[in-house]
């Protein structure tokens, strides 16, 4: 658990779960998270071989983000509750209950 732990780590494999994304990217699709703790959450997922880093050759250096193996299994694997919380917020919005 420690390696999806926090509130930011399953968000940002849920971005990454279809191509690569660059800070800048993945920063406007997780609104509210800081750059200090995206940074130190991607450097986390880097560490435990779920997320791969790779700085691109050109001016200015770009950084892209994407899933290892590892992580595309781990994606899979956290589907069914990405599938189990899109149920619970229709069921939230359709009985008018406080999130």
């Amino acid at each position: 658990m420690d390696v999806v732990g926090g509130k930011w780590k399953a968000l940002i494999l849920w971005e990454l779960r279809d191509r690569a994304h660059r800070f800048g990217q993945l920063r406007q699709a997780l609104p509210g998270v800081s750059e200090k703790v995206l940074i130190q959450q991607l450097r986390e997922l880097e560490t435990d071989g779920i997320v791969h880093r790779e700085v691109l050759q050109q001016v200015p250096p770009k950084v892209e983000y994407s899933l290892t193996e590892l992580g595309r299994a781990l994606g899979e694997n956290l589907q069914p509750l990405a599938m189990w919380g899109e149920a619970y917020v229709a069921h939230i919005e359709a009985t008018h209950l406080p999130a």
